[in-house]
């Protein structure tokens, strides 16, 4: 396998544009969690437009637990419909994640709530808020980007995304 390096930049509002809809792609994200050994579970989530996830999680649980102690954090979304040999696409995100602060609660919970017209604070009273902030982003979308192209980005202050690679995977060179 070859992987080529496109040296030509993508704009910041085409980058923006394709995280959104891949964000939107699926009401559920994979959480990869580490402290001594990796771990990943999987969560509804809401975004804002700064690319913060935000999702509900019992504070004993073996993720926030590892959160706690190290707050490295990779998530991704993907359409789990999605079929081999299709047009296929997901949204990777790294950065850091914390249980949301006193001051966080209520954007964490407006965030959700937007999304989630069912979700009732009453009903998960033992859950708390987490609050992911990434820092940079990867995008792969076949239909929008090309086959085998991957787009990473850093996020800057008010989600604002700078360019930093196009990789070209090639199963033949």
């Amino acid at each position: 396998m070859a992987i080529d390096r496109l040296k030509r930049p993508m704009a910041a509002t085409r980058m923006a544009a394709t995280a959104r809809q891949l964000l939107d792609a699926s009401t559920v994200c994979a959480i990869a969690t580490v402290q001594q050994m990796a771990h990943v579970n999987a969560a509804y989530f809401a975004w804002s437009p700064e690319f913060d996830v935000v999702w509900l999680s019992e504070p004993l649980a073996k993720h926030s637990r590892n959160i706690r102690a190290n707050d490295s954090v990779g998530v991704t979304v993907y359409d789990s419909s999605q079929t081999w040999g299709g047009p296929d696409h997901g949204i990777q995100l790294f950065g850091a994640a914390h249980e949301a602060r006193r001051q966080d609660v209520e954007y964490a919970e407006n965030l959700y709530a937007k999304r989630f017209s069912d979700y009732h604070e009453d009903e998960l009273s033992a859950y708390r808020f987490y609050l992911f902030r990434p820092r940079r982003l990867k995008l792969f979308d076949e239909r929008t980007l090309g086959g085998g192209e991957f787009v990473t980005a850093r996020i800057g202050a008010r989600g604002r995304l700078t360019w930093e690679r196009t990789e070209i995977y090639r199963s033949h060179p």
